[in-house]
């Protein structure tokens, strides 16, 4: 494949309010790393081998960018891949419309299903997944990649959307959330002390007018359940889809004009602009500090001051 070179361009943020000018760098520029793809998703970074995967789901593949090879195809035929991340033995975690699946590549290339079926009924199409440092995986399963033919392959449905929790000591897989709480639930992330489970809510895809908003829930009983269900913030223009917490709490989510930073409290603190809708992003880079951004059929990255939470088992 053609690979085009990093380019600068036009690096603009918008002040909220005066703590956002602590967490982003005067002299660090947005950067475009790749494009000519179709729709990017599941940005996940590897640490351990300085290089980033990205899903483009259309073309149904997963792609890989590190500064030094740049852009390559890590697995053609992937399944129309979505959102990804890493175990805590650092083995990648993708969510497979097409297979209505979650996957995990095991440290030898072999790819394993986890999960594709709840109550006896297939999983609707699997779209973003984090893991808790229990170890357990949880996934959202809406039903955008089942109605149309672009993303997976338009096919019924058996089950109501929902966040899921998986235990991959036991195989058991629980429902989180209902239909009441979520509509259709999107990009997860937790708060750095996993207290707090944030799941974005997009609405159902048949919805003319969709309630989309962050929602937050209290985590309890060791991880086992979800309370308190509320509204954390609406963004605009646009809507959340992937979203990620920095260190210090703050939610970065994507959004129609860029990427919004979100204070703990569900205040905007602040944007980075960038020329396409945000669909999906990560941190990642040598500390962390550098956000990696799935903006329509392009990736861009800019340095910040601040880094995405990690724990100490991830590579």
């Amino acid at each position: 494949m053609e690979v085009t070179r990093s380019q600068f361009v036009e690096t603009r943020f918008e002040i909220v309010d005066p703590r956002f000018q602590q967490l982003v760098l005067f002299n660090a520029q947005l950067e475009r790393l790749f494009d000519g793809c179709r729709w990017l998703e599941g940005p996940v970074w590897f640490g351990d081998q300085q290089r980033l995967l990205v899903s483009d789901i259309p073309n149904d593949r997963i792609l890989a960018w590190d500064d030094a090879l740049g852009l390559t195809v890590y697995r053609h035929r992937a399944g129309f891949p979505n959102g990804q991340t890493r175990d805590r033995q650092g083995r990648l975690l993708t969510c497979s419309h097409g297979h209505r699946a979650l996957l995990r590549t095991e440290h030898n290339g072999r790819v394993v299903t986890l999960v594709d079926s709840h109550a006896g009924q297939p999983l609707n199409t699997p779209n973003d997944v984090v893991v808790k440092s229990d170890g357990t995986i949880w996934f959202s399963d809406p039903l955008y990649g089942l109605v149309n033919d672009y993303e997976g392959g338009r096919r019924a449905s058996w089950q109501a959307p929902s966040v899921y929790r998986f235990d991959p000591a036991d195989g058991s897989l629980q429902a989180m959330t209902t239909l009441e709480e979520v509509q259709g639930p999107n990009g997860l992330a937790f708060s750095p002390d996993e207290s707090l489970l944030y799941i974005v809510d997009t609405g159902a895809p048949d919805d003319p007018a969709p309630d989309r908003q962050i929602r937050v829930f209290d985590v309890r009983d060791g991880g086992r359940t979800l309370a308190n269900g509320r509204s954390f913030h609406r963004v605009a223009p646009g809507n959340a889809d992937g979203i990620r917490v920095d260190e210090q709490g703050h939610l970065w989510s994507s959004a129609g004009d860029g990427v919004h930073c979100i204070a703990a409290d569900g205040s905007l603190l602040g944007k980075i602009l960038t020329p396409k809708l945000v669909g999906n992003l990560c941190f990642g880079g040598e500390f962390g500090n550098r956000l990696f951004l799935c903006s329509w059929d392009a990736v861009y990255a800019i340095h910040l001051n601040t880094r995405g939470v990690q724990h100490p088992a991830m590579p």
